[in-house]
């Protein structure tokens, strides 16, 4: 069964971790044997080959570079111009990935369908993985001119923070609205037809975000907060609203978010017990508020800064993704709510935002 990964940090792989993302993924673990530079070196489970073995044949890639302030002690860059200029770095990774016939950029409603023919009538081993470009917090886009240029290339998702504090709203673990300049961002999305992503949003920002866009929303990797308390999940009142607006989940597999009690750097898959199958624990809540499964997708977010260290213990590679049909079934959802949960509510959604 085709599926859709709505959260993949592919090109920051390939270029800050220096990975070959068209190779296998054992050999990537063995080239990275003896480095330390980067906590999760030779514990990767994400490569194109891998994907395609998972049949996982539609991606959200993202582009993604922090512009941090001085007052700001997360990891980035020093000024918005260093963040943009990244992220194009990262564009040209992804066209280098098209130019060699490993990937195709996936813009608008007939590319989507091409596509998915592709992928549903027997695929030959080397199809291309398609991918539909997004940014993980907006802080590159300075000035916001950016955004229409970015636009232009394809970009078709926006999260406008990831964590801490942000030019046009405060993320994960923060605290504040959006304030003048995350509403003229989201005016300018709402104009160019780009996807609100909810990701990392603050409570705050969260709220003041959904009542001045009035575009399509979506959440590519996020879990609820009624299984795992962190202001990183959802609560029931914001996936209550996010239905409201006909978006779509992807549940994520960083395995802090899926049980209670992960200590980040210390606890371990095996500690923890964590499953592929408490994935399905999130996206079953969901499911219950929806009052059906209409609103729930994979956003896995493998490799986004962590590997087999803060994944689920009963993984090897992102090619696993290909037991969930199985794993759906065994809880007793219907073939047609799989095939949602799998790629087809988020392929709607897209159709639905691009309509518009």
């Amino acid at each position: 069964m085709l599926i859709l990964d709505a959260h993949l940090d592919l090109s920051m792989n390939a270029l800050e971790w220096n990975r070959d993302l068209t190779r296998p993924v054992p050999e990537l673990r063995s080239r990275e044997k003896g480095m330390t530079d980067k906590r999760d070196r030779c514990q990767g489970t994400v490569s194109l080959p891998e994907m395609r073995r998972g049949k996982i044949g539609l991606c959200v890639a993202t582009q993604i570079a922090r512009y941090v302030k001085p007052s700001n002690n997360l990891a980035g860059w020093h000024s918005p111009a260093q963040a943009w200029a990244q992220t194009q770095g990262q564009l040209a990774w992804y066209h280098a990935m098209e130019e060699s016939g490993e990937m195709v950029q996936i813009r608008d409603i007939a590319a989507l369908d091409e596509h998915i023919r592709l992928w549903t009538n027997n695929p030959p081993p080397d199809a291309p993985i398609g991918f539909i470009l997004s940014l993980e917090g907006a802080d590159s886009l300075v000035p916001l001119a950016h955004l229409e240029k970015a636009y232009s290339q394809g970009l078709r998702a926006v999260g406008p923070a990831h964590y801490g504090p942000g030019t046009y709203a405060q993320g994960t673990h923060h605290k504040g609205g959006i304030g003048p300049k995350g509403r003229e961002l989201l005016a300018e999305m709402d104009r160019l037809g780009i996807i609100l992503d909810a990701t990392h949003l603050c409570d705050e920002s969260f709220w003041e975000a959904l009542d001045y866009f009035h575009g399509p929303v979506w959440a590519s990797h996020s879990n609820c907060r009624a299984l795992v308390p962190d202001d990183r999940q959802f609560s029931d009142e914001q996936i209550k609203a996010l239905i409201e607006r006909g978006a779509v989940i992807g549940g994520a597999l960083d395995a802090w978010m899926m049980v209670p009690g992960w200590i980040k750097f210390k606890t371990t898959p095996a500690e923890a017990g964590v499953k592929l199958s408490h994935l399905l624990d999130h996206l079953d809540h969901i499911c219950q508020i929806a009052g059906n499964a209409n609103h729930i997708g994979i956003g896995t977010d493998l490799d986004g800064g962590f590997g087999l260290d803060q994944s689920p213990g009963d993984i090897d590679t992102i090619a696993d993704l290909a037991r969930l049909p199985e794993m759906f079934a065994d809880r007793g959802y219907k073939s047609t709510d799989i095939e949602r949960a799998m790629h087809g509510n988020f392929i709607s959604f897209l159709k639905r935002a691009w309509s518009r």
